[in-house]
């Protein structure tokens, strides 16, 4: 791979070299093309590893997927592609997984929940840099809820609105993702509780205005009850908070302004 820092503004195909560029960074990016042919890679010896490898990452990147879907849209915030970072996560889950065969690992997040924790949706304004307090966040498994406590805060100290924008809010969610197992009869990832793969709920907070003093609170954010009866062991919850900024919008009333806010997960039990 090469960046062409000069500027040339060019994106497509040319001969035999592809040029793009990626979001988070202004810089073109140059690959060449070719390798070995799709025939090779599918019956060849010398790539029976990366055939493993391969079907491994199936189930990586459907797990990374479900596990967005638990952040309950609050990813919306991400100031960055988080696709290859949760892709990696399910990796190094999967490689903690030294009872099945290589090809056949299966991701198992219940047994490392506390790796999530701290997640943060954004890299320029990191959550804990925009949200000066330090939300506690309390899962009650049995009930499917969560208890997220957030000390007072006093706007002008204790968020950082770097955009200066009117309005905030506080959004916090719930979801459960469950562990992803290899399946034999289907050569392929199956989760081990599909009912609770995968879903979220989420709490709006009312928009407020940015020059603010709020008392300490408690956000409580449940999932569907009727869940309770089909929780097992190998699903996990996750909790996850999100500050926004928004502005009057077309109709009058406040809306969220694109990339301007910052989350996290808080904690997965």
């Amino acid at each position: 791979m090469a960046i062409i820092k000069g500027p040339v503004q060019l994106e497509g195909s040319v001969g035999g070299m592809s040029f793009y560029t990626r979001r988070g960074s202004d810089k073109i990016i140059v690959r060449t093309k070719g390798g070995p042919s799709k025939q090779a890679i599918k019956n060849s010896p010398g790539f029976e590893n990366l055939r493993l490898n391969q079907k491994e990452w199936i189930g990586c990147t459907a797990f990374a997927s479900r596990l967005r879907y638990a952040f309950g849209g609050l990813h919306r915030v991400a100031d960055y592609n988080l696709t290859p970072a949760l892709n990696a996560f399910a990796k190094n889950l999967q490689k903690t997984d030294e009872n099945s065969e290589k090809g056949k690992r299966n991701i198992l997040f219940s047994s490392y929940r506390y790796t999530l924790d701290g997640f943060n949706f954004n890299r320029n304004y990191l959550f804990n840099s925009v949200l000066r307090v330090a939300p506690v966040a309390v899962i009650n498994r049995e009930n499917l809820s969560a208890g997220i406590t957030i000390p007072r805060i006093n706007t002008a100290i204790d968020v950082v609105n770097v955009q200066r924008l009117p309005y905030f809010r506080l959004v916090v969610s719930i979801g459960a993702v469950s562990d992803l197992l290899f399946d034999e009869a289907s050569k392929g990832y199956i989760p081990a509780n599909e009912n609770m793969h995968g879903i979220s709920a989420t709490q709006t907070g009312e928009w407020l205005p940015a020059e603010n003093i709020l008392p300490e609170q408690t956000l409580e954010v449940h999932l569907n009850e009727n869940l309770r009866t089909v929780l097992t062991g190998d699903v996990t919850l996750v909790v996850s908070m999100a500050v926004e900024f928004g502005k009057v919008g077309f109709t009058g009333v406040p809306q969220e302004v694109k990339y301007a806010g910052s989350g996290k997960v808080l904690v997965c039990g």
